[in-house]
């Protein structure tokens, strides 16, 4: 009778551990992933004032403010790690549009307002690209976590379902397939 008292108090510990690890890999990615919600609402703050800088010296490329303007609305009302994650490639692609529209106009280029901003959103990028890392190591570490023994066990029974990572959506992809293009002019 001890015996089995004995082995039952060691499973309950056992499964006391390995659920409250479990939750704390779970609060660990949805921190990460309130990081990087924090980064992307940043760079859709910066969006306008960059629309209406290049508006100023390009007011007939209306299509390109138009899509970049629908791409910030998408991304403002994305709530998912999914949705968030293709939306926020909708408007990378369009700011890249964007970009390129820019490159078109020297005046606008030595603006100092735009080179402002141009760092800004230039900074917030790679503070997206780390925050995008460390949630996807997060939820990596998560997953790993309830698909694994002991996890596996518990995880289902108690609620723990797989998170999603943040993804490049194709057009991340293919922009990092080519390489940068340098120009000293």
């Amino acid at each position: 009778m001890l015996i089995a008292l004995i082995v039952v108090a060691l499973i309950v510990v056992f499964a006391i551990f390995t659920y409250n690890r479990l939750v704390t890999l779970r609060q660990a990615w949805k921190r990460a992933f309130a990081d990087i919600d924090v980064q992307l609402k940043q760079r859709q703050d910066l969006v306008p004032n960059l629309v209406e800088t290049v508006k100023g010296y390009a007011s007939h490329e209306s299509s390109v403010f138009i899509q970049v303007t629908e791409a910030r609305a998408a991304a403002m009302r994305a709530n998912t790690v999914g949705e968030k994650s293709a939306a926020e490639g909708a408007l990378t692609g369009a700011l890249g549009n964007l970009m390129a529209v820019a490159e078109n106009y020297p005046q606008l280029k030595a603006n100092e307002n735009f080179l402002s901003l141009q760092s800004e959103l230039a900074d917030l990028e790679n503070k997206i690209a780390a925050a995008r890392r460390f949630l996807n190591n997060a939820v990596a570490e998560y997953n790993s976590a309830i698909q694994q023994f002991p996890g596996v066990l518990f995880a289902g029974a108690m609620g723990f379902t797989p998170a999603e990572m943040f993804t490049l959506d194709a057009e991340e992809r293919a922009q990092m397939k080519t390489a940068p293009k340098v120009s000293f002019g």
